[in-house]
């Protein structure tokens, strides 16, 4: 059973000051999608994971501080791939892709609007250029695992006031239009194919006590080609890791 966790650390070094490694040792992962980790390699102890049995690959923006994703195994990949080839998205380190025999693993960090107009173009631009990578990345990797803060609650039940936020970043309706039809271009939302409940979120404001009342959104997702349905085994949210404003995801697969 292969177990895959995705968490955005809102900064690693703060994380780790927080048992991160830790935590990762008593969950024990066989591949875990970092995002925002806002730091390069030499600015932490790299080796903390390495003794944990991981292989470490990161990806930092070119911008201290911001951004970033990262991806550790415990499986060899036949390959890693850097960004989209695009500078001004692989710039700020969003994509990284972890290629396995007959599956690929991929940690995105989606961007997000709430700084302005400009921003959201430039979300929505990235949004329908990662639909075009993934649509032609499919033809010769078809098992794709998509982890990451995707910045976009896709339903009302994915986020506490829908009504209040339906015009702010992260719940427009294109936004939403757009996780919808990337679903149906041949994904599985994991954790809702499991789990149909309300109140179930990955990130919260520290804003106003929001973790403690639950008011939060669920913006970090796995999402798993259809045709590794079959594989899915479980899909859950992990909110008593408090490393981050957000939580870990985790799937279990038979792979």
């Amino acid at each position: 059973m292969l177990k895959i966790i995705s968490y955005n650390l809102n900064g690693i070094r703060a994380a780790m000051n927080k048992d991160l490694v830790g935590w990762l040792k008593s969950v024990n992962a066989d591949i875990v999608c970092f995002q925002e980790i806002k730091a390069t390699p030499d600015q932490f102890d790299v080796s903390e994971f390495e003794n944990l049995g991981y292989k470490c690959y990161w990806y930092p923006a070119e911008k201290k501080g911001y951004s970033g994703v990262a991806i550790l195994t415990k499986l060899t990949p036949d390959n890693i791939k850097c960004g989209m080839e695009v500078r001004k998205y692989d710039i700020e380190g969003r994509m990284l892709r972890a290629d396995f025999k007959d599956f690929s693993v991929i940690s995105v960090y989606h961007p997000s609007g709430t700084m302005g107009d400009e921003r959201q173009a430039f979300k929505m631009q990235w949004l329908s250029d990662f639909q075009n990578y993934i649509n032609e990345l499919k033809k010769t990797r078809e098992k794709l695992i998509i982890c990451g803060d995707f910045n976009i609650c896709h339903k009302p039940i994915d986020i506490h006031d829908p009504i209040r936020n339906a015009t702010v970043s992260g719940f427009l309706p294109e936004e939403r239009e757009w996780i919808g039809g990337f679903i149906e271009s041949g994904f599985i939302d994991s954790f809702r194919y499991f789990n149909q409940q309300p109140f179930q979120y990955t990130w919260w404001s520290y804003r106003h006590n929001a973790r403690s009342k639950n008011l939060g959104w669920r913006l970090d997702y796995q999402m798993v080609s259809f045709t590794l349905e079959k594989n899915l085994k479980r899909a859950i949210i992990l909110p008593e890791a408090v490393h981050s404003d957000h939580c870990p995801v985790m799937i279990e697969a038979e792979i």
